[in-house]
């Protein structure tokens, strides 16, 4: 049997971790059994659907290197991947259900449901339709409608015995028939909702194995009954555990980031993200600039194989001790059986320690092309930025090292070097430039390093050392000075990097203008 999965977002937001997660894996089975991995678009539910959520979607999965083999912008034998242009598949299914007697028309207001659903309450019953009201002839509907009640099309569930799943992840699964509803599938208007939809969808799209989310697991008895009396196979589930707030065992939720950022690792990814889209005049957005939110890590510039590699261990692992995957290595690693069933913490930490360690790893051109685009963003660089400034942004890489977390950061280290005056920062010049005795340090120093015979680290740091000996004073009662004066801010590469690579003449003329804002004496 060929493997078909597939991811169905329902475009009424931006990209959340947990779903990114759930189309990884979908994603990473197809890929390690050679299926095919499509990208259908859940969007019967048209008052939610916003048109402009679809395309940071596809942005996100592209980003990541989530490619589909079917699905939008990519075709295929199955088209369309759209739901809403699949009505009348789905008019066709609900007929045959009708015709077999495993659905029927119902013209129950929501009040008499209410009267019958309160009546089971103060019983201590579970709430059981009657189908007081259900239509299984034309008469009878006619009947109703001609008083002027709108019928609904609802399933006609068993009301006895046990549906068994052999989940791939959770092993046998129970569901009692007597707890399951009678489920709309039609609404009055003739539009068909999700359950129904999803069905018909992974039966026409040939879909081998559904590979979804903890909280679908109560959705399977009704599209396991719609499946068997449309007479579709069943296709292998696999509900995956739920990717949880940090430290907990609750659903991560975009709504909350009041509360996450009460956790120290998260408000330090949210802090330095703000950092990064201040510089490059992004507005921070509710709904978009939020660390639950794919495209947050996007705009602040992470990796997007770090991504992946933590989200790979968010429910799954290969053993007790391997954590950094290639691409390649991890498609051949994962398996449906080592998924763990429990709610997978999401920890901001470890995905920051996981970014961290990838960046540091990463060679210094690749660096290069990842932040010259945030330059860009920021009017530091031309569009085609003439070869002198690329190669002075890529000696501020190496001299920056691992202080380069994220591929924004490049922003907080390379901008005083692109402009011809930095902007000074207030509170450094005033804790460490306004400070008594700072002035002829600064101008002792800059008479010094004018007359080197050699511009290069060892010579400025000698000559450094020898200010402040002279002087009775220590090292960092000049370098901190030294590194306002020329870069505006506490910080930056190393400061001897930092005076290379905007050479003598620049460096002597920031310090001679840094020495109106020093103390007098």
């Amino acid at each position: 049997m060929s493997v078909r999965t597939r991811f169905a977002p329902s475009p009424t937001g931006y990209l959340h971790i947990g779903g990114v997660r759930t189309a990884l894996f979908n994603w990473l089975f197809a890929r390690q059994h050679g299926g095919q991995f499509i990208l259908r678009i859940d969007d019967t539910d048209t008052a939610r659907n916003i048109d402009e959520a679809l395309e940071p979607i596809l942005e996100g999965l592209r980003w990541l290197g989530i490619d589909w083999d079917e699905g939008p912008g990519v075709g295929g034998p199955y088209a369309p991947y759209y739901q809403s242009q699949r009505s009348d598949r789905y008019a066709a299914a609900v007929e045959k259900l009708l015709a077999s007697g495993h659905a029927y028309r119902d013209y129950a207001t929501p009040a008499e449901l209410d009267e019958e659903r309160a009546a089971a309450q103060a019983a201590g019953k579970p709430f059981l339709y009657s189908r007081r009201f259900a239509a299984f002839d034309e008469a009878t509907s006619a009947r109703y409608a001609s008083e002027g009640r709108a019928g609904v099309v609802r399933l006609k569930m068993p009301r006895e015995g046990v549906l068994v799943i052999d989940d791939a992840v959770r092993g046998r699964v129970e569901f009692a028939w007597e707890r399951e509803q009678d489920h709309v599938i039609q609404r009055a208007d003739g539009s068909c909702l999700y359950h129904l939809a999803t069905v018909v969808d992974d039966h026409d799209l040939a879909i081998s194995h559904v590979i979804r989310a903890e909280e679908h697991l109560s959705n399977t008895p009704r599209q396991a009954f719609i499946a068997q009396s449309l007479g579709y196979p069943l296709p292998t589930f696999a509900h995956l555990p739920l990717v949880a707030e940090p430290g907990s065992r609750t659903k991560l939720s975009k709504r909350k980031l009041d509360k996450y950022l009460k956790n120290q690792d998260f408000k330090q990814i949210m802090e330095h993200g703000l950092k990064i889209a201040e510089r490059i005049g992004l507005a921070p957005e509710a709904d978009t600039f939020n660390p639950v939110i794919v495209d947050f890590y996007r705009e602040v510039g992470y990796l997007p194989w770090a991504i992946d590699n933590y989200l790979a261990l968010l429910g799954w692992s290969f053993d007790d001790k391997t954590e950094y995957f290639t691409r390649d290595d991890l498609i051949r690693c994962f398996t449906l059986d080592r998924i763990n069933s429990s709610p997978a913490s999401f920890d901001p930490k470890k995905l920051w320690s996981m970014q961290d360690t990838m960046m540091v790893a990463l060679p210094v051109d690749e660096k290069l092309q990842l932040m010259l685009p945030f330059l860009v963003r920021a009017g530091l660089l031309t569009d085609h930025p003439p070869a002198d400034a690329v190669e002075t942004v890529r000696r501020v890489i190496e001299a920056a090292g691992d202080r380069l977390k994220v591929a924004g950061d490049i922003l907080i280290y390379a901008d005083f070097f692109l402009v011809d005056e930095p902007v000074m920062d207030e509170d450094a010049v005033a804790k460490r430039l306004a400070k008594a005795g700072t002035k002829p340090l600064l101008q002792t120093y800059a008479a010094a390093i004018e007359k080197l015979d050699a511009f290069d680290t060892a010579s400025l740091e000698a000559a450094l050392k020898q200010v402040v000996a002279d002087a009775g004073l220590k090292v960092g009662d000049l370098v901190h000075a030294v590194r306002v004066a020329v870069s505006g801010k506490t910080v930056g590469p190393g400061l001897y990097d930092c005076l290379v690579i905007l050479g003598r003449e620049k460096s002597l003329a920031r310090i001679h203008r840094a020495l109106p804002l020093c103390a007098d004496a």
